[in-house]
């Protein structure tokens, strides 16, 4: 402790010190100087970029808009998963066939039409149509078979409902 209260005591170097710190100060002051310059020709700069805006503003409130885009993508994404999951259950399949059940019956007045989801599910509608009366019948689909014994023209509309996802009607001529 002795050595440094004597160099502290010593008028050479305490000279040599606050000269030292003046120096530094001057130093520091001349730095901040320059880089309020500096700043200023940054700030000048962009309002050029900018055609007068703030560029810096301008790509601030780009980057908050493009949160809020991902966010509302997001948001978008999950409605239409949603709603693809939903569609799962919606009629999407229809087969249609025209037939002539009854041979006293001019025409194919009679059909079957299965109406099926994504997952093969649904009904089988059969219409017979005669002179003295007309019927309808329903048979429960799942999974793509039915619990209830089928007629051909009902397998056939069945057939094309699960192949098809578009609505194709067909004559009995074609089964």
């Amino acid at each position: 402790m002795n050595n440094i209260s004597m160099l502290l005591e010593n008028e050479s170097f305490s000279g040599g010190l606050v000269t030292t710190n003046m120096v530094l100060i001057v130093l520091t002051i001349i730095n901040i100087i320059l880089l309020v310059g500096v700043n200023l020709k940054y700030i000048k700069f962009m309002k050029k970029l900018g055609n007068g805006s703030n560029l810096d503003q301008m790509l601030r409130d780009y980057l908050r808009d493009v949160k809020e885009i991902k966010k509302d993508n997001s948001e978008i994404k999950a409605y239409y998963t949603k709603l693809d999951s939903d569609m799962a259950a919606c009629i999407q399949k229809i087969g249609l066939v025209r037939y002539n059940a009854f041979k006293d019956v001019g025409s194919d007045l009679s059909f079957a039409i299965a109406l099926l989801d994504g997952n093969d599910t649904g009904v089988v509608l059969n219409g017979l149509y005669g002179s003295e009366s007309s019927n309808i019948y329903a048979k429960p689909v799942k999974g793509g078979k039915s619990s209830y014994q089928l007629s051909e023209e009902e397998k056939y509309a069945l057939e094309i409902a699960e192949q098809n996802k578009n609505f194709i009607a067909k004559n009995r001529n074609n089964i």
